[in-house]
Parts: C-alpha cells; sequence; structure tokens
C-alpha cells in the first residue's frame, strides 16, 4: 500500500520574529527601532502577509494528504520523501536555500508578498496552492514543470554540494584564497580579462586569444590568488552571478535557467610572479568541469548563502564543479 502524499511547507522566520527573539517584546522591539528613525509597523505587516500565506496554503492541502512544517534552519535535518510535494512560502531565496536537500521532488513556490518579491522562482499565490498541489500528483510532475539546472560541487574524498544558484569557493574570511585551477573535459570556454571569451562552448581561448582545439581534454592548471570563484546556474544568472558579469563588462553570454550549463567567475585574481590571471571567467557546459586544488590552510565551499552547510576544504584537496546530474522541478 503506497503512502498519500505528503505537503511539505518550507517556511522562514521573519525580520518580525527575529526582532522579537532578540528584543524580547514588541515593544523592545518598537522602542529600538523608533529611536533610530524606523517604524516596526512596516515590518509587522510583511510578518502578519507570511502568517496568513502559511495558513491559506495548509488549509488548502487536501485531507487525504500528509502534511508538515520545516523551518529554514532546519532544512539540512529534515529527511524529505519520494512522495512529497515541496511547497515553498516566501521568497525567491528560499526555494533556491531548499532545492540543494531535494531529490527530485516537485516544488511550487508561493509569494506571500508580491511586489516585493521578483518572483523568479515563487510563482504563485496562496489562493492557487491547492489546485496546484492536486495537479502535481495527479500528473506525477510529469507535465507543466521547469527543470531547472543546479551546480554540483564534488571533493575528491566523495563529499557532494548542490545549488541552484551559485556555489562559492573561496575563503571563509576576507582573507586571499591561494589554489590551481583547471577546466577539464567537453568544450567549456574560458579566457582572461584581456580576451575575449566566446559564449558558445567551441573551444578555449588564453590570455593571448588565441584557440585552443575543441575536445581539449584540460587546460594547462593555472595558480591563482583571489577572493574566491563562483560558479553558477541560469537560476543564479539573476543575482550575484550578474553582478559579476555586469561589473566586469564580461562578453559571456549566461546561460538560461534550464539550459544544461554554467558560468564562472574568478573574483579578483590578483597577479605575481607565482600566481596568474588568464583564467578568470568561462563557461561549462554539461561535459565539462571546474578543478580547483587548494594551496590555502583552509578554504570553504557552499551554494546559495548557505554558509552553515560548507564543505571545508584542506591544503592539497581538490573539487570539481560542474552540471548536477539532478535537476529542481519547479512547477508553473
Amino acid at each position: 500500500m503506497s503512502l498519500a502524499p505528503r505537503a511539505v511547507l518550507v517556511h522562514r522566520v521573519t525580520e518580525y520574529e527575529g526582532l522579537l527573539a532578540r528584543h524580547g517584546t514588541h515593544g523592545q522591539a518598537e522602542f529600538f527601532l523608533s529611536s533610530r528613525g524606523r517604524s516596526i509597523e512596516d515590518v509587522q505587516r510583511r510578518h502578519e502577509r507570511n502568517l496568513r500565506g502559511l495558513a491559506e496554503v495548509a488549509a488548502a492541502v487536501p485531507l487525504s494528504w500528509r502534511q508538515a512544517r520545516v523551518e529554514r534552519a532546519d532544512l539540512d535535518r529534515f529527511l524529505f520523501g519520494p512522495e512529497d510535494v515541496v511547497v515553498v512560502v516566501g521568497q525567491d531565496g528560499l526555494v533556491a536555500n531548499t532545492a540543494k536537500y531535494l531529490d527530485g521532488q516537485p516544488v511550487v513556490g508561493i509569494d506571500t508578498d508580491p511586489g516585493r518579491n521578483p518572483g523568479v522562482l515563487v510563482r504563485h499565490r496562496a489562493a492557487d496552492a491547492g489546485a496546484l498541489l492536486r495537479s502535481a500528483v495527479a500528473s506525477a510532475g510529469r507535465t507543466g514543470v521547469d527543470e531547472l539546472t543546479m551546480a554540483e560541487a564534488v571533493t575528491d574524498d566523495g563529499q557532494r554540494l548542490l545549488a541552484l544558484n551559485e556555489i562559492y569557493l573561496g575563503p571563509p574570511t576576507h582573507q586571499t584564497a591561494r589554489y590551481t585551477l583547471a577546466v577539464e573535459g567537453g568544450t567549456g570556454s574560458m579566457g582572461s580579462a584581456e580576451s575575449v571569451v566566446s559564449a558558445e562552448p567551441t573551444g578555449v581561448r588564453g590570455e593571448t586569444g588565441a584557440r585552443e582545439p575543441t575536445g581539449a581534454t584540460r587546460s594547462a592548471p593555472e595558480p591563482q590568488a583571489s577572493s574566491g570563484v563562483l560558479v553558477g546556474t541560469g537560476t543564479g544568472a539573476t543575482g550575484w552571478l550578474r553582478s559579476l558579469w555586469h561589473e566586469r563588462s564580461s562578453p559571456l553570454v549566461l546561460p538560461a535557467p534550464t539550459a544544461r550549463r554554467l558560468a564562472w567567475f574568478v573574483r579578483e585574481a590578483w597577479p605575481s610572479p607565482t600566481t596568474g590571471t588568464t583564467r578568470v571567467e568561462g563557461v561549462l557546459d554539461a561535459a565539462s568541469s571546474l578543478h580547483l586544488t587548494v594551496e590555502s590552510d583552509r578554504l570553504v565551499a557552499f551554494g546559495d548563502g548557505m554558509e552553515s552547510d560548507a564543505l571545508d576544504l584542506a591544503w592539497g584537496q581538490t573539487v570539481r564543479v560542474g552540471v548536477a546530474g539532478t535537476a529542481l522541478r519547479l512547477v508553473g
């Protein structure tokens, strides 16, 4: 006998709840803000809208279904099942935070504050939750679902990290990251800040702009010193990844959310007698990957801003980043 579907409602602590946790009472929080020329009313209204949306979604879950709730801080300890339909209630970023813990379950994004959120991932209103839940189960998640590409980091000792937006590899503080960087396999493109890099995966450009043969198995490793490396998806191309792309006026064409491609950027690469800057950005297709060998005492890798769930990388360790075999299945 198969289990009834389970609706898992994912939410996060609101700004108002955070203020109460810090100051103890509404009055204390209100005084803290008012003494700094700010009002608690807007924060409280957003909190109330979030609560109403969460309650409306919970009420829309069919009576024959099971139901569970999980707060963002507990995602790394929550066990999702294959029969789950995941309902993310809140901001776009909460969908990304949830994605790394899933394995093909359909996800419904509910926007409780329309106009404040971009609505890239939380595409629906709470009033639509019931119909969306039934549709996700009736079609077994095969129709009306976008398969959003995810990035994957795998260390040489088997640790694995998934991300929907981007994976950051670098120092946990503001110190310099030292490592060796190479691109392996397939036809990934890359280049220096001085060269124009093709957005199509047809070869590799170096500092002089000369193209290496298509199908090269691995670029020459380059020692680097930088503020870290960012590898992102088409979904992440609307956030942190896009800011780097825009800041340096990069010629790369950022991937679409469903494209099986990633873009990567080195942050503030530093030239020295022992470190280079000829490999600072590029595109990875599904057959290529970025390899980073640590030459610092400690680096970290984390996805989608979840620093509490990071991989620790020690001197001499290698991490490979590429297109993940799994995707986020976002309803509608």
